[in-house]
């Protein structure tokens, strides 16, 4: 039986947010035995890891937090019997610029490693010593180590049921309260950070715990990505148009490269010659591992489109989008689209030049991200499709497939209007207008994730910041002395916004 790859495969929903946030992507080709062929099913872009090993043995970086456990609620909702089950949530605190009274700045922790996030979050560091600040860093449940049934929190529905953003809120609060009563300071205001998905829960911890929280930052937050409530192209037109506005003939080749690839799929010898052409670790089972190897490169390095070196999920250089493109325009005249392509790729999976071969089908999973599977299927669903626009093949979005795959992974079916239920739908800016304050919402152009973000001022204290060269939450990592203009005035007003929001705090607890 030959695998080929549609041209026109359904896709399905992410987040991630981070990846969002920042980021589950997964391609799956299922048999259908009846018409001789596979079937391209589902792509989450976010996180970005595809064929995905549990969480791999990975070193934690060097940070200035101390790792605390806190004995958290397994269920804020309801009064069962099991309810009241602790586990043990992890959090990282720095106290070195902070004092008794000061403020409380908070990252509200989302799909992976508390500590990956903390490493990628050096803008909270950078500013803690201007506000006296104390920084905390709080796990999301189901990632790390806030595993509410250790090894078995995976194991069926049963156990994953109580992983959802409204019970993750609540742990924020629950543990901010009573860190706030152990050091005698329940007067310091706090102000809540995220990025990408993390981003989302700070903008939500604001609206359903403003008595906890007199702030918000979020960046990159897509909180708009839910429903009809912006067209469903709109990522897959904005990681074409990052390419695009580079070289026409670069987005053209990425465009005519998924063509080459299904033709060559039809092949008698297709995964031999796709093993050796992509320098593949193990020989290929599926020619779709190959696409969706391409597809996480030039979505996440769209996403990553930094103006500095980084290593977010991968080692990348400055303006990676860029560097691809050259790539593409400088290869041989006589190079196939697909070869080009396959260049390109590469500078995502190995600009360190580091790899001697890819792991194509195998990539492993070292910041724990594979949770994000689970709320895709259940309250994160963000209908995606690829326009005629698009350099990704044209698809539609079929909710039916979609949920059975979910019936059939985790015995579940999706909520698709929960999220708008629960936080706000088409009408969320006037909620926000009207029952929020104190948000900033940063966001970026070249990150595909900006689309479904807030770009406009809702109101004097509901701003949104935007940048035209912005990537992914690029406004959180740490300053570096190449930092753009743009970039340090974005960060300069959201420290002027903080400050004000602080101020004005302190001056009505003095006349309280």
């Amino acid at each position: 039986m030959k695998a080929a790859i549609p041209v026109e495969p359904p896709m399905a929903p992410c987040l991630s947010i981070f990846f969002l946030f920042i980021v589950t992507f997964c391609v799956t080709l299922t048999a259908a035995a009846a018409a001789g062929h596979y079937s391209l099913q589902t792509f989450f872009p976010r996180p970005a890891y595809q064929s995905l090993i549990k969480h791999a043995k990975t070193p934690k970086p060097k940070l200035p937090f101390k790792t605390r456990y806190f004995p958290q609620t397994l269920d804020h909702f309801s009064f069962h019997p099991k309810s009241s089950k602790i586990f043990y949530q992890k959090y990282l605190i720095n106290t070195q610029y902070w004092h008794k009274g000061a403020p409380i700045f908070v990252y509200t922790g989302n799909e992976g490693d508390i500590e990956w996030f903390a490493a990628n979050t050096g803008f909270m560091l950078d500013i803690a010593p201007k506000f006296r600040a104390l920084l905390l860093f709080i796990e999301h449940r189901f990632y790390g180590e806030s595993m509410p049934f250790g090894k078995d929190s995976y194991q069926s529905a049963k156990t994953l049921g109580y992983l959802n953003s409204q019970q993750a809120l609540a742990d924020f609060a629950v543990l901010i309260r009573s860190l706030k009563q152990n050091l005698s300071s329940e007067a310091s205001p706090v102000v809540v950070f995220g990025g990408s998905y993390g981003g989302m829960l700070a903008a939500w911890f604001r609206l359903k715990y403003p008595h906890i929280a007199i702030g918000a930052l979020a960046s990159s937050a897509p909180i708009l990505q839910f429903d009809k409530i912006i067209p469903w192209s709109s990522f897959y037109d904005a990681v074409s148009l990052d390419f695009k506005d580079v070289s026409q003939n670069c987005y053209e080749v990425i465009k005519g490269s998924w063509a080459e690839l299904v033709a060559i799929s039809n092949q008698k010898q297709a995964l031999a010659e796709l093993s050796k052409a992509f320098r593949t670790c193990k020989s290929l089972h599926s020619t779709a591992s190959v696409l969706e190897w391409l597809w996480t490169a030039f979505v996440y390095t769209a996403m990553l489109n930094y103006p500095t070196e980084a290593n977010f999920l991968k080692p990348l250089p400055a303006y990676p989008v860029q560097q691809m493109c050259k790539i593409i325009d400088k290869s041989p005249s006589g190079a196939t689209k697909l070869t080009r392509a396959f260049a390109a790729a590469s500078l995502y999976y190995n600009y360190s030049q580091t790899e001697n071969c890819f792991e194509v089908e195998h990539e492993v999973d070292p910041h724990g991200l594979h949770g994000w599977h689970w709320q895709t299927c259940t309250e994160m669903v963000m209908p995606m499709t690829c326009s005629n626009e698009s350099m990704f093949p044209p698809s539609g979005f079929d909710y039916k497939k979609f949920a059975e795959q979910c019936r059939m992974k985790y015995g579940v079916l999706p909520r698709p209007h929960w999220i708008t239920t629960e936080f706000g739908g088409e009408r969320i800016e006037k909620v926000l207008k009207r029952f929020g304050s104190n948000i900033i919402f940063s966001n970026g152009m070249q990150d595909p994730w900006s689309r479904g973000g807030v770009l406009r001022n809702i109101s004097a204290t509901i701003i949104a910041l935007v940048t035209e060269k912005g990537a992914h939450h690029i406004d959180f990592r740490a300053a570096t002395k190449d930092d753009p203009d743009w970039l340090i005035q974005q960060r300069r007003q959201e420290v002027e916004n903080i400050q004000r929001w602080l101020d004005e705090y302190y001056v009505d607890l003095r006349h309280a």
